[in-house]
């Protein structure tokens, strides 16, 4: 595909979207706040392997978090992970809580400012979004919902009892990783820690470079063997200049494609959604655009998943949340309806409005409650990438015009090759 010529200028969709004064506050939020990332780090690691004796691979039941929390040397609150009140959290709550420690990308509904020069984009597997612990001899990959996905022995450090050299016991590793099902591969999308070594407070640079430079080393990408259950690849990732793009774009992978991720150079790893790593796609690089209902069929009407809170307000997964309607209490009580409760609305013929880029009325019309194993409502920008590809998507085009021709780019660093 041949990209625009010289009449393309930067696309910006100002009416609905605040993403990058976003953007730009989460930069500045990142560089002015400190946190105990290594404590971040163990009270993750131990969470995911605290929970795997009351779990099994199966559908999720209920979920209780039995965590001992750890002295914290400095004396600082661990404000990002609340610890000691998430070990008394139970069933939908404990997913959720869980559910959070990723980061989750925003969908994107506006092009980032320069966007060749701060980002970096890979095109993402298609699978089952998780968290992929080693320690103590074993290794535990666990899904967004808090359910453990694989329990298995691993050629990660200390991901297998009975391999050599794998480090000092208390030594750990946590990636997040895509589990692409066709070719039983984790394919790793960011490292989180390394040996014991946080690598929250670390700019998504230093983390695909160290990700590029460890995995290999360990055996993680070699065949799977009686103790290296699955093989861990890590995707090719790529700066955003033009050629960047179109290689994750239509470049050949071994692995299905759902769309692109964007991650901002200079973001750290942000529990929960943040606007520093963005997730797009088109029919050529997902099969799945708009979203499909139980049965895989695209509805006529675009469906949401919105939160119940107290007050009966109808709110968004994001902080803080985005509220899109109410249900007064009558209906809420006929309905058998809870504070908390995740329910599955259609957008009516009465759409969305917005006043000054706020949106300020969704014609909402109730469905169902949605499947339990659910941890979260739907965020703001899903909800409004799913509403601009009905009416009016974010295309391909739009994205390169914010991209210069590779005659403006000769002095830009190389891509990123990562392993594989």
């Amino acid at each position: 595909m041949a990209p625009p010529q010289d009449t393309r200028r930067p696309f910006k969709r100002l009416a609905i979207s605040d993403q990058q004064r976003r953007r730009d506050i989460s930069l500045q939020r990142q560089a002015q706040s400190r946190r105990d990332a290594q404590h971040q780090a163990r009270c993750l690691a131990s969470t995911v392997l605290s929970l795997q004796s009351q779990t099994t691979p199966e559908p999720v039941p209920d979920i209780e978090l039995e965590l001992v929390p750890e002295t914290e040397e400095s004396g600082a609150p661990s404000q990002d992970l609340d610890v000691r009140h998430a070990a008394k959290l139970k069933g939908a709550e404990a997913r959720k809580w869980f559910a959070k420690q990723l980061m989750l990308p925003e969908w994107m509904i506006d092009v980032p400012d320069r966007l060749s020069d701060d980002w970096y984009v890979f095109a993402r597997p298609a699978g089952k979004r998780c968290f992929v612990v080693s320690t103590n001899g074993t290794t535990v990959s666990r899904q967004r919902n808090g359910s453990i996905l694989h329990r298995f022995p691993s050629a990660l450090p200390n991901g297998a009892k009975k391999r050599d050299g794998s480090g000092p016991n208390q030594s750990y590793c946590i990636l997040d990783c895509i589990f692409h099902e066709l070719d039983q591969t984790y394919y790793v999308i960011d490292m989180v820690c390394w040996r014991g070594y946080s690598l929250y407070d670390c700019a998504a640079e230093f983390r695909f470079f160290w990700l590029n430079s460890k995995l290999g080393e360990t055996g993680a990408c070699d065949p799977p063997s009686f103790y290296h259950k699955y093989r861990f690849s890590a995707v090719p990732v790529y700066n955003c200049d033009q050629n960047g793009f179109f290689s994750a774009y239509s470049g050949a992978v071994p692995y299905v494609k759902d769309g692109l991720l964007f991650y901002n150079k200079h973001a750290h790893y942000q529990a929960g959604n943040t606007p520093l790593a963005l997730v797009w796609k088109d029919q050529n690089c997902s099969q799945y655009v708009i979203d499909t209902d139980s049965k895989g069929q695209v509805p006529t009407q675009q469906q949401v998943v919105l939160e119940l809170q107290d007050d009966g307000k109808l709110v968004t997964s994001d902080d803080p949340p985005v509220v899109f309607g109410g249900l007064d209490s009558d209906f809420i009580q006929k309905s058998g309806l809870c504070t908390g409760n995740l329910l599955r609305f259609a957008i009516s013929d009465g759409g969305l409005s917005f006043v000054d880029g706020k949106l300020v009325k969704a014609d909402l019309h109730y469905l169902e409650k949605p499947n339990r194993a659910r941890a979260f409502a739907d965020s703001f920008s899903k909800i409004m990438f799913q509403h601009t590809v009905r009416h009016c998507p974010l295309k391909i085009d739009d994205l390169l015009a914010s991209i210069p021709s590779p005659d403006d780019q000769q002095n830009k660093p190389c891509d990123i090759d990562m392993v594989s």
